[in-house]
Parts: structure tokens; C-alpha cells; sequence
């Protein structure tokens, strides 16, 4: 309850980083007509959004838009497809990006608060080229959206130089909290989904969450503490739906980033269940018992199949007939849980409705919630990331960028 309250009062580490604490109820009915405005001229334009950005800058929008995208659409030939680029540096994956754009109308979401992350900034160099070769300056600069700083950096700079529309990444909100504002929310909305349904979602878990004692936030990092206090320094997120994948991504990003400094911290770690229980699950059962497991359960899917009867019955599957994929999972799920915790893995369970927008909002919140105070209760910054600093470093001595001429020849000498 005192990490709460520091939290609530900015008395913590870190408290310049509590801008998402309050965001749900500080974003105005006229910052989300801009952006579903923008989202629509966006979609009239082009076939294909790019969003580029990495870690916070693209896990959130990608986590909702997976979860809540037909599995199929992107196979589909209608329909607006948002990709993602400038989280890798991967040559044949931009290679194979560009093959694919070269027919499509596209356009480029960037996303970078400096316009200097490596990643990103190479993969907006080679798409900007390609977009202003395929359609000229002048419309290109129509299809480019910048969410950057407000007043500073090489992309803001670009920006306001070439005329493209921007967004405002808040000084006081850190990438991995920042799906609710327009990092998140612009690409959902160009994918089509109801971002004031998101917020809506993250209100009400606000609400339940920020002044009340039985806060299901508060519970589940007391929880989690003090299992680690007991030696259990892994956490496994775990969904029994592969529409979650891309929210366990995000989660493992919110969680790992903020917790792990000055050697403390729970590891995050994620499996998709049952597919990982054919690989991971002999681990889990009967490894090293250093694990705790929370796992994410989804109440009602969206449709219904039921298994057939098979005259043959050569799988042995007919005492399954009739019932629905969805009780079978269910039933691996409940079985998944038993067979962890008798075999030493203590078990945490996050209950979802239902697969929606609004219910996704909630689940942000709580999570982000309980991951400052399980950063304060650790007695670390939640809210920045020094680490990250070392193989950045590293790799510009490596690559020869000037003013690294020391750093250099010191680490080549390493190697």
C-alpha cells in the first residue's frame, strides 16, 4: 500500500515517468477525434500502414490489433493491413518488405520520440526513399505520420520541415506505457478498432484499482513479490489463446524493462499454451522449481465450432463429439493448472470476459498498475532502462560512428 500511495503522490523512483498513471481520464474527446480523423484519411489513402518502431513503440498497437484481428487477415487481399517495421535489423526482412510494398498503396507511421534509434531510424531511411520514389514528395508527405517529441529531435525536425502530420509522444510517459497515448492508439485506429473503447477499458480498471484497498493490481504484485522473496525469480505468462501472443510480448517488454536493474528482479518469460506444453511443459513440470506461472484466461471466444462424430473413430476422439473446441480447451487449461501447481509451480490466474477492446484496455492498466508497485516494492526505478545503453554503445564503437574513436579501439581490443 505505501508503493501504491508513493505512486498516487510522485514520491518514488522515478516519479517524472507517472504521466500513465492518470491517462486514461486526461485523454480528451478532441485528441481522440484527431486521431481517429487522422486513422481515416489514412485508411482512404493507402492499403498498407507501416507502423516503424520498437520495444513500447509498437508492442502495445501490435498486442491489440493481433488480439483482435481475424487470424487470417493478413492472407486476405481486401481490407486494411497494418505491418510492422524498425524492430529488427533484419536484411532480408527488408528486403522481402520492400518486394512486398512495391505493388501496394502504403503509407509509414514513425514512431521514435529522438528520429536516432537505430532501428527504427534505418527502416524509415529505406521506406521513405521507396514511398517518395513510388508517389512523389508531395504525396508521400500525406502518407507520413511522425509521433515524436513535442519540440525536439532529428524526427521532429523532419517533421515540421517536410509538413507531415505529428503526434506527441508526453515527456512524462515512458515507451512502455505509452499504448494509451497516440503511439498505441493511431495504429489501432488505422487498423480499424474502437480506440475509445480501449481507453474506456482502462478507465474502469483505474477506477477499480487506484484508491481501493481490494485492488486486483495490488493483490497480484504482493502476490508476485512475495514469491520472489521466497526464490522464485521466473514468472511465466501464460494464455490459453493464441490471440494473446503479442500481449504476453508486450508484458515480457513492461515487466522486464522496468524490474531488471542493480541484479534484482523477477525474469518474465512467456508460453503459449497447450502449443508450448509439446515443448516447454516437461520443464515447467519437473525443472529447476524456480518458477511462478500467471496465466491469462479468456471466458468466452467470439464464435463456435463443435467437434464432429467419426463413424471410424480411429483417433479415439468420439467421447469428444458434440462439444465445443472451447470446452476442450478449457478443460486443458484447468488440467494445465492442477498438474503446475502439484508439481511446485505456484499458479496466479487473470480472468478476461471475453477478447474485446474494451476488456484489453482494462487488462493494460492492470498490468501497468501492478508493475510500478512491484518496481517500487523492489526498491528500483520502474521507469527507466540504463541497461539498454551497453550493446547500443557497443555497437556504434563497432560500426566506427564518430565520437566513438576510444570506445573503439577498446572493444576491439576485447575481441
Amino acid at each position: 500500500r505505501q508503493a501504491l500511495k508513493s505512486l498516487k503522490e510522485g514520491t518514488g523512483k522515478g516519479s517524472d515517468f507517472l504521466g500513465w498513471l492518470n491517462l486514461p481520464v486526461e485523454i480528451t474527446s478532441e485528441q481522440l477525434a484527431d486521431i481517429e480523423k487522422t486513422a481515416a484519411e489514412l485508411r482512404a489513402r493507402t492499403q498498407v500502414m507501416v507502423v516503424i518502431g520498437i520495444g513500447g513503440s509498437y508492442l502495445g498497437a501490435r498486442a491489440v490489433i493481433e488480439a483482435l484481428a481475424d487470424s487470417f487477415h493478413n492472407y486476405e487481399n481486401t481490407g486494411m493491413k497494418v505491418i510492422f517495421a524498425g524492430h529488427n535489423i533484419g536484411e532480408d526482412y527488408y528486403h522481402e518488405l520492400i518486394h512486398y510494398l512495391q505493388n501496394k498503396e502504403f503509407g509509414i507511421c514513425v514512431i521514435s520520440k529522438s528520429g536516432t534509434t537505430t532501428e527504427p531510424a534505418i527502416a524509415f531511411r529505406l521506406l521513405k526513399e521507396l514511398l517518395e520514389a513510388k508517389v512523389g514528395k508531395e504525396e508521400a508527405g500525406k502518407r507520413i505520420v511522425a509521433i515524436t517529441d513535442a519540440s525536439k529531435g532529428a524526427l521532429r525536425t523532419l517533421a515540421d520541415q517536410e509538413g507531415y502530420k505529428t503526434f506527441v509522444i508526453p515527456d512524462n510517459v515512458g515507451g512502455r506505457f505509452s499504448v494509451l497515448t497516440p503511439v498505441g492508439l493511431l495504429p489501432i485506429a488505422i487498423a480499424g478498432f474502437d480506440i475509445k473503447e480501449l481507453v474506456q477499458g482502462a478507465i474502469e480498471m483505474r477506477k477499480a484499482c487506484i484508491d481501493d484497498e481490494k485492488s486486483i493490481a495490488l493483490e497480484y504484485a504482493v502476490a508476485r513479490t512475495a514469491l520472489y522473496r521466497k526464490g522464485y525469480a521466473v514468472e511465466l505468462l501464460a494464455n490459453f489463446n493464441p490471440k494473446l501472443h503479442y500481449i504476453t510480448e508486450w508484458w515480457k517488454q513492461l515487466y522486464g524493462e522496468s524490474e531488471g536493474k542493480e541484479n534484482k528482479g523477477i525474469f518474465p518469460a512467456g508460453v503459449d499454451f497447450t502449443t508450448d506444453l509439446h515443448s516447454m511443459g516437461q520443464y515447467i513440470q519437473q525443472g529447476v522449481r524456480m518458477l511462478m506461472e500467471t496465466v491469462i484466461s479468456v471466458g468466452k471466444p467470439h464464435y463456435q465450432v463443435q467437434i464432429p462424430s467419426d463413424a471410424a473413430n480411429l483417433d479415439k476422439l468420439n467421447f469428444l463429439a458434440g462439444k465445443r473446441v472451447d470446452e476442450v480447451n478449457k478443460m486443458a487449461e484447468l488440467g494445465t493448472q492442477i498438474a503446475h501447481v502439484d508439481g511446485g509451480v505456484p499458479n496466479m490466474k487473470v480472468c478476461m470476459p471475453a477478447l474485446t477492446a474494451q476488456y484489453i484496455g482494462q487488462l493494460f492498466y492492470f498490468f501497468e498498475l501492478a508493475c510500478g508497485i512491484s518496481g517500487s516494492m523492489l526498491g528500483v526505478n520502474p521507469f527507466d532502462q540504463p541497461g539498454v545503453e551497453a550493446y547500443k554503445n557497443n555497437m556504434f564503437a563497432l560500426l566506427d560512428k564518430p565520437g566513438y574513436e576510444e570506445a573503439s579501439k577498446a572493444i576491439k581490443a576485447k575481441i
